[in-house]
């Protein structure tokens, strides 16, 4: 753990330019960064929030994945525009399961920074992450729905492996088509 922690601080902070040349800085979410991912939570469109596994505009599940973070078993990059987080990747991963090889990656982009290269920006990082861990491959989950979030993998070399049918149920009880993509590092 000593190793991916010093290989990440020399990485973060960083800067990127989008294509429609606005600077941003990126780096690792810490826990004092609750109250920002709160923030930018409610930033969100109600439509993105009902296909997160958890609430992220409730405290107690941003405190939750604050500790995750602080235990090792999720690296977030948070994209910030001057002070305020307009988009976040998180990735997940288990050393004691069988998938230990395996990273999830979940994000995030605000819907007023989207278009303009920042999503695949945040999963570059976090494929750059997961490389850095040794793993061998990444998974992305998504709903027949999220077509923009279908094309942002593909573009980045992920492949459709299944779709589940009436797998996830949003908040209002209607159920959706999960898409499970991957890609091999």
């Amino acid at each position: 753990m000593g190793d991916i922690a010093s290989t990440l601080a020399s990485r973060y902070p960083t800067e990127f330019e989008l294509e429609n040349d606005r600077k941003i800085n990126i780096r690792l979410m810490v826990p004092a960064d609750v109250e920002a991912v709160l923030t930018f939570a409610k930033c969100l469109d109600l439509n993105d929030l009902l296909y997160l596994r958890v609430n992220i505009t409730e405290r107690s599940a941003v405190e939750r994945w604050a500790h995750y973070i602080e235990a090792g078993r999720t690296y977030t990059v948070l994209a910030l525009d001057e002070e305020r987080v307009v988009g976040e990747a998180s990735l997940l991963h288990s050393t004691a399961s069988w998938t230990r090889h395996i990273g999830e990656i979940r994000m995030q982009v605000i819907p007023q920074a989207r278009r303009n290269g920042l999503a695949r920006v945040l999963a570059q990082e976090i494929e750059w992450i997961a490389k850095q861990m040794s793993l061998t491959m990444l998974t992305a989950r998504m709903t027949l729905e999220q077509e923009a979030a279908q094309r942002v993998f593909r573009q980045l070399g992920f492949q459709r492996e299944a779709v589940l049918w009436d797998y996830v149920m949003t908040a209002d009880g209607q159920t959706r088509n999960l898409l499970v993509a991957t890609k091999r590092l």
